[in-house]
């Protein structure tokens, strides 16, 4: 096999299932909407990261060797958005009627959120310059990168979410829960501080 799978699907375990900013989006979800709510943007998120693997693993590398400027500018946009989404969930309170939306972020709201994730990109391209041998077609090695990813998404991604639901129902409208959703806005940014820099 010219991918690596099963220590790539190690890899992609230990990155989808750990903090992140589309985890901690996830998280956030799931503790102001509820599980069932938040399933579409779930599946939303699941399915924005294949919108990045294809791409790089037809040639988006090629691109970024030959104009790094626009990678390394894309990557700060990327920053700031997740930077943003931090502080609005730093400011999120999970109580209904608590001055937010009370509608929940939808199918494709989840699309944008690894696009714009700096953790995904630099997971993506990991995964593909470290786990796939040279020669390989790039048709194989795109599929198999993406269909490991989809894999661990199906799996960590739920548990997020409803790990904020349960957390929620135990902090919602008590003195806990601003600490809780400032933890969970520190955690993104150190997690895109952290790929970033």
């Amino acid at each position: 096999m010219s991918v690596a799978v099963i220590s790539f699907s190690v890899f992609a375990a230990s990155q989808v299932g750990t903090p992140g900013p589309a985890n901690m989006a996830l998280l956030a979800t799931g503790a102001r909407f509820g599980f069932r709510a938040a399933l579409p943007f779930v599946a939303g998120v699941a399915l924005g990261k294949q919108l990045i693997i294809w791409p790089i693993g037809f040639g988006l590398m090629e691109l970024a060797e030959a104009v790094p400027e626009v990678f390394v500018a894309l990557k700060w946009i990327s920053a700031a958005y997740i930077c943003w989404l931090a502080w609005k969930v730093a400011n999120l309170r999970l109580a209904p009627g608590s001055g937010e939306s009370d509608h929940p972020p939808g199918f494709s709201a989840g699309l944008l959120v690894h696009p714009l994730n700096p953790k995904a990109w630099a997971m993506i391209v990991a995964g593909f310059t470290n786990f796939v041998t040279p020669a390989t077609p790039a048709l194989q090695a795109t599929a198999t990168i993406a269909i490991c990813l989809l894999a661990a998404q199906a799996v960590f991604h739920p548990i997020w979410t409803y790990a904020g639901d349960r957390i929620a129902r135990t902090v919602a409208g008590k003195p806990e829960e601003i600490h809780l959703m400032r933890t969970l806005a520190a955690l993104t940014v150190a997690s895109v501080l952290y790929v970033v820099l």
